[in-house]
């Protein structure tokens, strides 16, 4: 029999049918849908006269535009309002299941699935949003698509898809003290660039891969698309067995033998061939930070900004665009720099696994004057076990805001915008110019490195403080 990858194992499963010299039909197994994307898709379906073919299969949750304060009074926002009402009339219409805000279950799209056991390994996932890939941390298949295809993904379950290339990055060795999934991910990106993974699907191997925790998975797979993939993954192991058990969508009792039976046949085969490897050493890895304008101009905390030198033609340009826009100069240390902002949230770490990282970090110290911080949970589950925890209490001792879940600050579709000309540090996953709101400065980092500038006021390397 052939060897095949893990990837080619869950997606040759899944084609429903070969278009000669042209894409797959691929069969979705969940539809995660949310206001942004999915309005003009449903309109779509009004026009031809269709129904959604399978609703048991699609959910819906609200997060880009939803406001992370005073979620129980209405939303001020118009524009904002009228999308949310759009998603909860369409899921009505069609009977799908949706978390609308204040739902005990509400929450980002990407926290959501795994957390309540709608995301299993095997699965192929979309969503019309670009880090779907976040669920290929169980093992899925699972990418971003547009709303045409969200049409047609409600339309008839199945997506026209072309194959996509396939890639192994290889992370081998012991992670240092203070190193995360994060600093991982932004590692990566900085050595292969924002296009180094284009029209690839990524399987992430290798010791320091599996000694991640799954919200550590999470983070990594959510990257993926960052170097242009098209998603990433990781085989699933104990780890991912025990933390989908007894969720409130995972199969129970017989169901989940079977399942786990099944499972645990999803792991690249010894001899499957990849158009693509790359390996890299943990012990070359850092609490990481971004100093430009995308995701792959990042650098290790403790580094100098690059010269730009070796650069030519308008990649010379772009760099010098991005470090003007930035208000950085070349060969400058990026340590000491002030920051105004602070957010801790996003699809990429609002998880209880980064809140308690933050919160442990700034236990006893006090937030600094010149910082304003949004601490954002990805879910109103997550939020209740902050609460439950006491990490709350030590946020609110520290002088710290601990607001209502959504994607917040990430991209900028609600109130929580930072102002133009202002240095943030983000725990989220863009630093394209005004991602964070017209003229804001984003600088991309770990929890911890966030954690480190909260306190100090100033871009600080946490393990100096740990």
């Amino acid at each position: 029999m052939e060897a095949k990858t893990l990837f080619d194992k869950i997606w040759d499963a899944h084609v429903v049918h070969q278009v000669d010299g042209g894409p797959n039909v691929l069969y979705i197994d969940r539809h995660f849908i949310h206001e942004v994307t999915s309005p003009v898709a449903f309109l779509g379906l009004e026009k031809r006269g269709l129904k959604v073919y399978r609703p048991q299969q699609t959910t819906a949750t609200p997060d880009h535009n939803v406001p992370t304060i005073n979620q129980h009074l209405a939303i001020k926002d118009e524009l904002s309002r009228n999308q949310l009402d759009t998603l909860s009339n369409n899921c009505e219409k069609h009977n799908i299941s949706i978390y609308a805000l204040n739902h005990k279950w509400h929450g980002i799209v990407h926290v959501v699935g795994p957390e309540l056991g709608l995301t299993q390994p095997g699965m192929t996932i979309v969503c019309g949003d670009s880090h779907t890939s976040t669920h290929g941390a169980f093992g899925c298949v699972a990418f971003g698509i547009g709303t045409s295809e969200v049409e047609m993904v409600l339309a008839s379950q199945c997506i026209l898809q072309p194959k996509p290339k396939k890639m192994r990055i290889v992370v081998e060795g012991e992670l240092k003290t203070g190193v995360t999934a994060k600093d991982i991910a932004l590692y990566i990106i900085s050595k292969i660039s924002t296009s180094g993974g284009t029209g690839h699907f990524i399987e992430f191997g290798g010791s320091a891969i599996r000694s991640l925790s799954m919200e550590g998975r999470m983070t990594l797979c959510n990257m993926s698309i960052e170097c242009g993939a098209r998603g990433g993954m990781i085989a699933p192991d104990e780890k991912t067995f025990e933390y989908v058990k007894g969720r409130e969508f995972a199969p129970k009792g017989a169901d989940w033998d079977k399942a786990i039976e099944k499972w645990k046949e999803l792991y690249t085969d010894v001899d499957a061939v990849f158009d693509s490897e790359l390996l890299f050493w943990a012990d070359d890895i850092e609490p990481m930070i971004t100093y430009g304008t995308n995701p792959g101009m990042g650098i290790k905390i403790t580094d100098k900004i690059p010269t730009g030198e070796d650069l030519k033609g308008t990649d010379r340009i772009s760099f010098e665009k991005s470090l003007s826009y930035m208000g950085f100069k070349p060969g400058e240390s990026i340590l000491g720099k002030a920051v105004d902002y602070i957010f801790v949230g996003s699809c990429t770490n609002g998880r209880i696994e980064d809140l308690r990282a933050f919160a442990s970090f700034v236990k006893g110290k006090k937030k600094a004057d010149n910082i304003t911080a949004w601490i954002v949970p990805g879910s109103k589950q997550v939020e209740q076990q902050a609460i439950k925890e006491g990490i709350v209490d030590i946020l609110h001792e520290a002088g710290f805001e601990f607001r209502q879940p959504g994607c917040s600050a990430c991209l900028a579709m609600n109130d929580d915008k930072i102002p133009a000309g202002k240095y943030a540090i983000a725990t989220s996953n863009r630093n394209f110019e005004g991602r964070q709101g017209p003229g804001a400065r984003t600088m991309l980092a770990s929890p911890l490195v966030a954690a480190a500038a909260a306190v100090t006021g100033v871009i600080t390397d946490p393990r100096t403080l740990m």
